[in-house]
C-alpha cells in the first residue's frame, strides 16, 4: 500500500514536471529571473529609502512598515517579471520566487549588515514573502495579455 502511494506521487511530480517543460518552459529560469529583479528593485527601494532618512527627521517608527511594503512590491514586481512569459503553476512559481528572494534578501542585507541574525523575525519575512509571491504568481498568470 505504501509503495502504490509512493509510486502515485512520484508519477503525479513527474507529471507537473513535464507539464512545466512543455508548455512554460523551464521554471527555475523563471525562479531566478524574478528573485534578481526583485533584489534589484529591494536593493533600488531601500536606498532610497535610506536616502530619505538621511535628510529628513521621520519616527524610527516608520522604518518597519515601509521595509516590508519595499519587500512586498520587490516581490511582486519579481515575480511578475519571472511569470511574464509563464502563464501555469503561478502558485508554486510564485511561492518559490517569494521564499528564494527572502532569503537572498536575508543574506544580501545581513553581508552588508556584517552580522547575521536568526530570530523570528526570519521565520516571519520568509513566511510574509512565500505567501506573498504566492498570491502574486496567482494573480500574474491570470492577467490577460493585451
Amino acid at each position: 500500500m505504501l509503495v502504490r502511494g509512493l509510486i502515485l506521487s512520484m508519477e503525479a511530480i513527474m507529471k507537473v514536471k513535464s507539464l512545466g517543460k512543455e508548455k512554460n518552459g523551464n521554471i527555475a529560469l523563471c525562479v531566478v529571473k524574478g528573485v534578481a529583479t526583485g533584489l534589484c528593485v529591494a536593493l533600488v527601494g531601500i536606498l532610497l529609502f535610506a536616502f530619505v532618512l538621511r535628510f529628513t527627521n521621520i519616527s524610527d517608527k516608520i522604518i518597519a512598515p515601509v521595509n516590508q511594503v519595499i519587500k512586498g512590491v520587490s516581490i511582486f514586481l519579481g515575480v511578475f517579471i519571472g511569470l511574464k512569459k509563464h502563464k501555469e503553476m503561478g502558485l508554486l512559481s510564485g511561492l518559490l520566487i517569494g521564499l528564494f528572494f527572502t532569503i537572498v534578501a536575508f543574506l544580501v542585507f545581513s553581508l552588508l549588515d556584517g552580522a547575521f541574525c536568526f530570530d523570528k523575525a526570519l521565520l516571519n519575512d520568509i513566511i510574509f514573502g512565500s505567501v506573498i509571491g504566492a498570491i502574486c504568481g496567482i494573480i500574474c498568470v491570470n492577467l490577460k495579455k493585451n
